[in-house]
């Protein structure tokens, strides 16, 4: 970094070689933003209105691969049930549950789809 500063001044241009530097610096910054940050802070946005909407009954996929339905829901754990053997049932926490399909059939991939649609729709108009 020095050998750039040291470079710029032997030519003159000091100035113009810092403000590159600035330059550089805010793309890699943006860069960053963009193809990290901002996609993740998208997906836990996601999660978080996908788990808000858990409910009584639902069918859900945890991270484990296993299906159940919901018996019992309370701030951060549920209670579910697997299979068709009722005496299944395993406390877990929220974060456990990757997908959420609602007994009218509709799935929290469904529904936000939708919903992007929906805000598509709008922004036509």
């Amino acid at each position: 970094m020095t050998g750039i500063l040291a470079s710029g001044a032997a030519a003159g241009g000091n100035g113009s070689s810092m403000v590159m530097i600035v330059l550089y610096i805010v793309v890699i910054g943006a860069f960053f933003y963009f193809t990290m940050i901002r996609p993740q802070k998208k997906e836990q946005n996601r999660i978080k209105t996908m788990l808000d909407t858990l409910a009584v009954g639902d069918s859900v996929l945890t991270t484990s691969g296993f299906y159940g339905i919901v018996i019992d829901v309370n701030e951060d754990t549920v209670i579910v049930e697997f299979g068709n053997n009722k005496n299944c049932r395993i406390p877990m926490q929220k974060a456990a549950i990757t997908q959420i399909e609602k007994p009218d059939g509709t799935s929290s991939l469904d529904t936000e789809k939708k919903g992007k649609k929906e805000d598509k729709d709008k922004g036509d108009k």
